[in-house]
């Protein structure tokens, strides 16, 4: 008798006759018998069980199946958050290395020309024009009838913000003189204003905590959709980080400010670490006011310095729940945190001014010396000593799980707290003090014989600061930059390079001094944009979704009612996303990681063929997994699964080993220069933002147009940091192959392009994707 099968669609059994072919649908509910050969299908009255063992077993298959695609697809989730948090972090690095050798030039050096301030002094310590401390720096701007934008009245009123929010919802943008107004009389209320502020849920039902909204419009508007806006009924606390990577920085920072005013006893605002004019300058707000205000961003921007500074830098509510925005270090005193003057600290960047003697720049000089030769040219050692300087938490740096390779992972112990007072802060001028240059004189013993290549004169080394300065500036560095780590003590960010990582014994130690429950900060992007640790005593919220790339991330908040129990609403701003699926959303993302790794890696070209060379001495053109692995970790220094990423970077050879050269195939130079060395070209690929951040110090009209003599000046300043060896040929010939049009002057936009890594082929990945997932679903 021929098997039985039921046909769902005619509700009774069909036998299915010998040779005929058999289609079943699984997840549908339907069977379809196809007769081969135009036999009938004949039907019986009785029904067969199918056998309860294959049944399971199916089922088993089914679901092992299920499983390992879906731990596939986390896997690569996982690699494309580290590959993007590393990153990020990397650059953090890079801007405190600048602003500390900004630091170290303004603290021990004349000015550039001895005819007024030098472009580090405007950078680090602006003079305010006191114009803009009175009202004539508003009113004296007059509002064209043309302007179609909101007109504010001060006091403002509901009326106002709500013409605010129309008018942002339709791209428009405030006008400077209400842009002044309003940043104007946000200073004169956050002047009143403590450094810690204390709410009480007695007087509300409950309070909204907001994390890192990064100039993302769409999420602060869909947050006031979904919860309400700032009113007595929907008091907020938005946790820093408002300006910085979006697009829409100055309308969200003005719609929070407008707010504040409105509704001072009901909307609260901490400081963030991109709350600092310094910050600003490479992550993108400088440019975006300079762009959207030509003729009074100056002013905008020094009125925004002043603001930043003025923010609180925490929340407290019903004396239970700490709000800050990075952490704290075992060193954090509530107490004495509330008496400092936080106006002071204009920028968490600006090092306490220390002398030379303090730095002991010979020493940090060698030290830095001795890493970068042995980086490069001894990788086996190199990783060996990287491994010993980073912190071994730092593979543990996240509350919730430490990065691991797919085909191991490697557990780390904790590190002792430190004791030092500088230890869990942004590094010192005396970690990061200029690197030798050739071109530059060494450093002899007498302080007064310190020289800088492009500067004339010298100046006479100032005391050191008194010990409470560095103490107020080390306690806002701390509350704005530091992480929680899974292992107990303190010890310096040395990923992030600013702040401290601080244990569960650090956060217990904090709440239960100062009668505590739980501490709620940000800083830190989460994928679910929440994130438990310590036990619950610590919550980490981000509220801007795709932060990294489109469908990447997804935004929350917290609301806290009387109970304090904390209450957590996630969302994700997107058009696209909600039609992508699962692993449309992976492939988009990791495409993007895997690109920015790529340009990583070209901008980094000798060092790694150097080291990678060292491991093939007949110059094959390939070394082992292990040792391309090693050599990639040295260099970079990324913390990253790099067996796992090695077929994305790298193809085997037909032995098994890596062919290293094509690491780099894939891309080349915006475009090309002759008159550039591949050596200089290189620098300039692997330090573009620190270029550009200088480049907008001196152009101070932000016109895209500096002078050919200006660029001489760049180039001093930056062979200074950077310990390049560059001369004046070799710098006029540069300036002339990018001055196109002949007429004395840079376009820096130009520039840029030329050194901008590009991918010949985009596609290749996402191909490679496919057909990776395919084979997966065989």
């Amino acid at each position: 008798m021929p098997p039985a099968r039921w046909d769902s669609t005619l509700k009774k059994r069909t036998d299915v006759t010998p040779g005929t072919s058999l289609l079943v649908i699984m997840g549908c509910g339907t069977s379809v018998a196809t007769e081969k050969q135009g036999r009938r299908v004949e039907t019986d009255d009785t029904v067969k069980t199918p056998s309860p063992a294959l049944t399971m077993k199916a089922a088993v298959l089914i679901q092992r199946w299920y499983r390992r695609y879906m731990a596939r697809l986390e896997m690569r989730r996982r690699y494309t958050w580290n590959i993007f948090q590393s990153i990020e972090y990397a650059g953090e690095q890079d801007q405190l290395q600048l602003s500390s050798f900004f630091s170290f030039m303004l603290d021990n050096f004349t000015q550039l020309n001895g005819n007024g301030p030098d472009l580090i002094s405007q950078l680090l310590d602006p003079v305010v024009d006191p114009w803009l401390d009175r009202e004539t720096c508003y009113n004296m701007i007059p509002v064209p009838e043309l302007y179609t934008g909101p007109r504010l009245s001060f006091p403002l009123s509901v009326s106002d913000t709500n013409a605010l929010l129309s008018a942002f919802k339709e791209q428009q943008t405030l006008h400077a003189r209400y842009v002044l107004q309003l940043l104007y009389e946000t200073k004169k209320l956050l002047k009143q204003m403590p450094n810690i502020t204390h709410l009480s849920t007695s007087y509300t039902n409950e309070i909204t905590i907001c994390g890192d909204l990064h100039g993302r419009l769409d999420d602060l508007l869909l947050i006031f959709y979904k919860n309400g806006l700032p009113s007595a009924e929907t008091p907020y606390v938005f946790n820093g980080d408002f300006v910085d990577r979006g697009k829409k920085s100055i309308e969200v920072v003005i719609l929070l400010f407008a707010y504040l005013l409105l509704y001072p006893d009901y909307m609260h605002l901490n400081r963030g670490n991109h709350e600092d004019h310094i910050m600003n300058l490479r992550y993108g707000f400088t440019k975006e006011v300079m762009q959207k205000y030509k003729a009074h961003g100056r002013e905008i921007l020094q009125l925004f310095q002043d603001v930043f500074s003025l923010l609180p830098v925490a929340t407290v509510i019903d004396g239970k729940i700490l709000i800050v925005h990075g952490g704290i270090s075992d060193q954090t005193d509530l107490d004495f945190l509330s008496s400092i003057e936080r106006h002071k600290v204009k920028s968490a960047l600006r090092f306490p001014r220390r002398s030379v003697e303090q730095l002991d720049i010979g020493q940090s000089c060698r030290q830095m010396k001795r890493l970068r030769s042995a980086a490069c040219s001894r990788p086996s050692s190199s990783r060996s000593h990287s491994k010993n300087q980073r912190t071994p938490h730092q593979r543990n740096r996240r509350c919730g799980h430490s990065r691991q390779d797919s085909a191991a992972s490697t557990s780390s112990s904790s590190s002792s707290s430190s004791s030092s007072s500088l230890l869990c802060s942004p590094r010192t001028p005396s970690c990061l003090s200029p690197r030798p240059c050739p071109s530059s004189p060494s450093m002899p013993n007498a302080i007064n014989d310190l020289q800088v290549p492009f500067l004339d004169s010298l100046s006479s080394v100032p005391p050191p600061s008194p010990p409470q300065h560095d103490r107020e500036w080390k306690q806002i560095v701390d509350i704005l930059w530091s992480d929680p780590k899974t292992q107990k003590g303190c010890s310096p960010n040395t990923f992030r390079g600013g702040g401290c990582y601080f244990g569960p014994d650090v956060t217990q130690r904090l709440l239960l001094q100062h009668g505590l429950q739980l501490l709620i900060r940000s800083h830190e992007c989460k994928q679910e944009g929440y994130e438990l640790c310590h036990g619950g005593q610590v919550i980490t919220i981000f509220s801007a979704s795709n932060y990294y790339e489109e469908g990447s991330n997804r935004g929350a908040y917290i609301k806290v009612g009387r109970e304090l129990v904390p209450r957590f609403y996630q969302y994700q701003v997107s058009r696209t996303t909600r039609k992508l699926t699962l692993t449309q959303r992976v492939r988009a993302a990791e495409g993007s990681a895997l690109k920015a790794l790529k340009e990583k890696l070209f901008s980094h070209h000798s060092e790694l063929l150097s080291g990678l060379q060292q491991y093939d001495p007949n110059n094959t053109g390939s070394v082992s997994v292990s040792e391309w692995a090693q050599v990639l970790e040295s260099v970079l220094r990324l913390d990253l699964p790099w067996r796992t990423l090695r077929p994305h970077l790298a193809r085997l050879a037909p032995d098994g080993s890596v062919d290293y050269q094509s690491c780099f195939e894939d891309m080349e130079s915006g475009i090309s220069l002759p008159q550039v060395t591949s050596n200089l070209a290189e620098t300039l690929f692997r330090y573009r933002t620190d270029i550009e951040i200088i480049f907008n110090i001196i152009d101070k009209d932000h016109s895209g147009l500096i002078s050919v003599e200006e660029f001489r000046h760049t180039w001093r300043l930056f062979s200074a940091h950077l310990g390049v060896d560059i001369d004046d040929r070799t710098i006029d010939d540069l300036a002339r192959s990018i001055d196109f049009n002949k007429d004395g002057s840079i376009d820096f936009t130009e520039f840029l392009e030329a050194f901008r890594v590009v991918h010949k082929l985009d596609n290749k990945d996402q191909q490679l994707n496919g057909k990776m997932d395919g084979e997966k679903h065989l």
